[in-house]
């Protein structure tokens, strides 16, 4: 069994919300394949997000599960867990999910059930099983929902902005924290609400710190990061807490002081940096929290393309920033690993080099293949062509004289390739006089004594292939016939490449080009002469060796003369001038000039080959001579750097390689600029705007350029000089009254992209618009502000031409110099810097356009903290009672009081306590006061801004008289509280998914305070950064930061005092991410 995997029925394919009756029984089935598990999985039927309804099971819901080993459905090993809902009531609406694990492998499927009011037939669901795979290793398999999800067109995504989760939680409601979390992947959302309730938390006025540290900083891994306060007394001394340990100065640690600044410079910042710090000063404190981040793993080489043939092994390498990091090899967006990829691949590791090796490549292995990091990635494309027999050295033509050894030999590219001779299309049999021989690469005919009669067509056929070398052999005899002397001498010449020979009783003479007289010596070139044998011999052959030759015979009977032509043959120089001439998305075009020497043999073709820059492994790019010097190379990937190559190939062989090309990159032009709409027009401007193209690359976007014509003209005109980087741009200079098409175009270094023109033609004229003001939705109601705060309304507005601006306050004109107004065409600021409650009142803004106008009011009140209630005193003492009366303060702050706070205060400790809060009346009657004690009591008026700064003291006390009561105390007796340690909370088995960070909690108590001892799989857990250990009350809590697969097993804590010990454990179980799953 690869994995485990529930799949729904053909009843529900369509929908997975299914209706019932009220009043009926329903049973949903969930049936598992286990064949290949090693363990029973485990099974779970939820409610909503988190509701377990095993702890529900009774009379109303029921649970069942089966074993099945030869089931009819599959025949494999088949678990079958049933859920029974006994007359369903309105209340089970809702969504269900049923959830299987086994191991680190998990699946779920979830359904809607809906219940109807009038009663029907019973209805059953049957969850079929089918394979997913998890990332569990050995136990993995492969997923496969396809018949349950919907096609839909993939949406374009667009490249996402990074953003900050502090700042969005800060902003967002309560309500809103569980969404956000599960929409940014937050996995510790208790522990970020904690710090974010610290970090909300309103600071309070301090006398010691002039400004505290931030709520929070973030730091790069191996970077430095520095904590700064300002404190009122430049001598008051200072301490670094770290986890509420005291840091002393270090090398890491340094300390700073400069005026009334205090610095902790942390050098060097790791995971276990990761912390809360606090600074202090006496018995004030300020906060922290300082979050080291790792740096992502980068590629520092790129995987290079691959072109190969059938059966080659192919290895794509790429080198990363860590050594030991993890990576991600895909291809064509499926992922490779090693339970699924079996022995097709294997993958390698070499320090910080990761190699992914393809054994015996076949066609199927065509493809795209990237390589992923947490901070990059890479591709790179594998060709596979057919394996072709490629002949190294071809058979040559062969002239050999009498009695001499004859050799036909050929090399071709695989050794392992058998083959036949044939003459004259006979096949050759081996024997004593003709010998046939293999030796790796290279096949060899040999003719012992060559005779007249084997001379012919001789042809090697390679078994297997559709492929033949043929060449000819050329028996050479010159025979010199004596004639009487009368007459003269004949001779037969045959021509051979290197040599002629003679036959007969002759005197030989042999001239070379320029015709010089070759005498008999030694040399490369020279004439051996033997007794009826005479041959020219030329060794090691060079270019200025061809020419015309004349060769004289001559004896007693006269004298023959014959004139040849000797030809150097040789490889061609390389091909020389290569380079790009244009370049596309994923193409080039690439010319080159023919080789200066075609080697005296016409040129056949060319072999062209490319590489990335700064790689060393070059592809090749056809396998069959290409004739034309002009080529357009493809599949390339847009954005990456080529160098490219050229081989010429003629009669004899293939050249050197041409020098590279100079670098190129594949670019294409950006898509056209979209959505181009006329934003303004007025008398001789018009003014656009438009999106960015849909489609840019790696190109990117230098600017774009507006152009415009007349209607009915073709000669457009460039509106600006250079290319601008916004998407708007006002065209100026326009004739007025006329009607103009406008176009823009983006640019970057590929060039111009396709033009996006104005459907219509516009007129070059401005419009008349009525001013209309576009007053905020907070401005339409009272404006409220705190004296000493800035004022700072911005009003938008529209109408053509430029309208009239005018404010007033309370119907007169607004002309107090501390209120301050700026007008621009389309709105207007009004702002004060310190606002005063004289500021408060009715503003109007009226705006004017000849004789149309508009005009909006503002209520603007500015306030602040009442004065005290005047007067307060005690009215009346009864029993343990008394009665306050007072009346509203003089000082309202502009605005309603809302509530008053009283407190009360005995003469003997002079502590104030409250007693009421917000208190809407003027009077109150405070209660429970002790028995012979005095008290007085003070009020705080409230209101928006708060409680006021000074309150209102009582003018008289109220005294609580003793009664004749006598109350004896009984004996006090010590309690006895020292125990052993016991867990009031344990240790729950926890399912997390990799990558994110964790936490498991338990609750201790015990007299004295336990030591505290954690451990996993009963190792104790040392000082890991990877682990924080906290001890808050008896809360007892293991955070384990950004688990992984090797996290998990079972996690013990022990409490230990001198009364004895406890331990409490768990289970672990961290899982590999799931796919998102779309159900129709």
């Amino acid at each position: 069994m690869n994995g485990v995997g529930i799949q729904t029925s053909s009843s529900v394919l369509m929908s997975h919300r299914v209706s019932f009756l009220a009043g009926k029984d329903i049973s949903f089935v969930a049936q598992v394949d286990s064949s290949k598990l090693t363990r029973k999985p485990n099974m779970k039927w939820l409610k909503g997000k988190w509701l377990d309804l095993g702890s529900k099971a009774g009379k109303h819901l029921q649970f069942k599960e089966s074993y099945d080993r030869n089931t009819k459905v599959f025949p494999e090993d088949i678990y079958t867990y049933e859920m029974r809902i006994i007359k369903v009531v309105d209340g089970d609406a809702g969504g269900y999910r049923c959830e299987v694990t086994s191991k680190d492998k998990c699946d779920s499927c979830t359904f809607e059930v809906s219940v109807q009011g009038r009663s029907g037939e019973r209805h059953l669901i049957t969850l079929l099983s089918s394979s997913i795979h998890g990332d569990a290793g050995e136990d993995a398999g492969d997923l496969d929902f396809s018949a349950l999800l919907k096609k839909r067109e993939k949406k374009q995504e667009e490249p996402k902005e990074e953003v900050d989760v502090w700042e969005i939680l800060k902003a967002a409601k309560p309500c809103d924290y569980e969404k956000i979390a599960f929409q940014y992947g937050i996995t510790d959302l208790r522990g970020m609400l904690k710090r974010l309730k610290k970090m909300k938390v309103e600071p309070k006025k301090s006398d010691a710190f002039l400004r505290k540290l931030d709520p929070a900083y973030s730091v790069d891994k191996g970077k430095k990061i520095q904590l700064t306060v300002e404190v009122a007394d430049p001598d008051a001394p200072i301490k670094w807490l770290k986890n509420g340990q005291e840091i002393k100065p270090s090398a890491k640690y340094v300390f700073e002081s400069v005026g009334n600044k205090r610095i902790l410079t942390i050098n060097k910042c790791n995971l276990s940096d990761d912390a809360a710090y606090e600074c202090v000063i006496g018995e004030e404190k300020c906060f922290t929290e300082v979050f080291v981040k790792e740096p992502p793993i980068t590629i520092t080489k790129l995987l290079d393309d691959v072109h190969t043939v059938v059966g080659e092994k192919v290895e794509f390498e790429v080198e990363v920033s860590e050594e030991g990091a993890s990576v991600k090899w895909m291809k064509d967006g499926v992922e490779l690993n090693r339970e699924t990829a079996g022995s097709k691949y294997r993958f390698k590791k070499d320090g910080k080099r990761h190699i992914l090796i393809i054994n015996e490549a076949t066609k199927e292995d065509i493809g795209m293949y990237h390589v992923f990091t947490n901070g990059g990635e890479s591709k790179a494309e594998l060709e596979v062509e057919d394996k072709e027999l490629e002949v190294l050295q071809s058979i040559a033509d062969l002239t050999v004289k009498a009695a001499e050894q004859a050799v036909f030999k050929c090399e071709v590219s695989d050794e392992k390739v058998t083959g036949k001779w044939f003459k004259d299309g006979v096949e050759v049999q081996p024997s004593d006089h003709i010998k046939i021989t293999h030796v790796g690469r290279t096949h060899k005919l040999t003719i012992d004594d060559v005779k007249p009669s084997d001379a012919g067509d001789y042809t090697f056929v390679p078994d297997g292939y559709a492929l033949s070398l043929s060449a000819k052999l050329n028996f050479l005899e010159i025979k010199i016939d004596y004639v009487p002397r009368q007459g003269n001498c004949a001779v037969l010449v045959q021509y051979c490449s290197q040599s002629w020979l003679l036959s007969g009783p002759s005197l030989l003479t042999l001239s070379r080009p320029m015709w010089q007289v070759v005498a008999e010596a030694e040399g490369r070139v020279r004439v051996e002469s033997r007794k009826a044998l005479s041959s020219f011999v030329i060794e090691g052959a060079e270019k200025e060796d061809e020419g015309h030759y004349s060769i004289t015979v001559t004896n007693p009977a006269g004298e023959d003369k014959a004139e040849l032509f000797v030809k150097i043959v040789d490889v061609p120089n390389p091909p020389e001038n290569v380079k790009c001439t244009s370049v596309g998305e994923d193409s080039a075009m690439i010319t080159w000039d023919p080789p200066a020497f075609d080697g005296g043999v016409p040129i056949k073709g060319y072999l062209m080959e490319r590489k990335k820059v700064g790689s060393s492994r070059w592809t090749k790019l056809n396998f069959d001579v290409f004739e034309s010097t002009t080529y357009e190379a493809k599949k390339m990937i847009e954005g990456v750097l080529y160098e490219m190559r050229v081989f010429a190939v003629n009669g004899i062989g293939i050249s050197q390689p041409s020098a590279n090309s100079k670098p190129f990159m594949p670019i294409a032009p950006t898509s056209e600029p979209t959505r181009l709409t006329v934003d303004d027009v007025t008398d001789t401007t018009c003014a656009l705007k438009w999106r960015p193209p849909e489609k840019i690359g790696a190109g990117g976007i230098d600017g774009y350029i507006i152009e415009y014509c007349k209607e009915g003209s073709d000669q457009w005109v460039q509106a600006n000089e250079d290319p601008v980087s916004k998407t708007q741009y006002r065209v100026k200079g326009l004739p007025v009254g006329e009607k103009m098409l406008f176009r823009v175009v983006a640019v970057n270094i590929a060039g111009r992209s396709p033009p996006t023109i104005l459907s219509q033609a516009v007129t070059i004229r401005e419009i008349m618009e009525h001013p209309k003001i576009r007053l905020p939705r907070h401005l339409r109601t009272k404006f409220i502000k705190v004296v000493g705060e800035k004022v700072n309304l911005f009003i938008p507005f529209q109408g053509k031409p430029r309208p009239i601006v005018t404010w007033f306050k309370d119907g007169i004109l607004l002309e107090d110099k501390t209120v301050g107004t700026r007008t621009s065409d389309v709105d207007t600021i009004l702002f004060i810097r310190s606002a005063e409650r004289i500021h408060s009142g009715k503003y109007t803004l009226s705006v004017q356009i000849e004789n149309m106008s508009d005009s909006a009011d503002i209520d603007i009140q500015i306030v602040e903290k009442p004065g005290p209630p005047i007067p307060v005193r005690v009215t009346d003492v009864w029993g343990f009672n008394a009665a306050l009366e007072w009346k509203p303060p003089k000082d309202n702050g502009n605005c309603e009081i809302i509530g008053y706070t009283i407190q009360k205060s005995d003469m003997k400790t002079k502590e104030w306590f409250t007693v009421y809060e917000h208190n809407r009346r003027p009077s109150c009657t405070v209660s429970d006061l002790v028995m012979g004690n005095e008290y007085s009591f003070r009020v705080f008026s409230e209101n928006i801004c708060g409680l006021s700064d000074e309150p209102g003291i009582s003018k008289n006390t109220a005294v609580i008289t003793k009664t004749g009561l006598v109350h004896k105390l009984p004996p006090f007796k010590e309690m006895d509280i020292n125990c052993s340690p016991k867990f009031t909370a344990p240790l729950v088995d926890r399912s997390v998914v990799a990558g994110y960070t964790t936490a498991i909690s338990c609750a201790v108590r015990g007299h004295p305070k336990p030591q505290i001892i954690w451990m996993k799989n009963n190792m104790i857990i040392g000082e890991d950064p990877k682990f924080r250990m906290q001890n808050n009350q008896g809360v007892l809590t293991l955070n384990i930061r950004k688990a992984s697969l090797f996290d998990g097993g079972r996690y013990s804590c022990r409490a230990v005092n001198a009364h004895g010990q406890a331990e409490v454990e768990c289970k672990l179980e961290v899982r590999g991410m799931q796919p998102e799953l779309h159900f129709p």
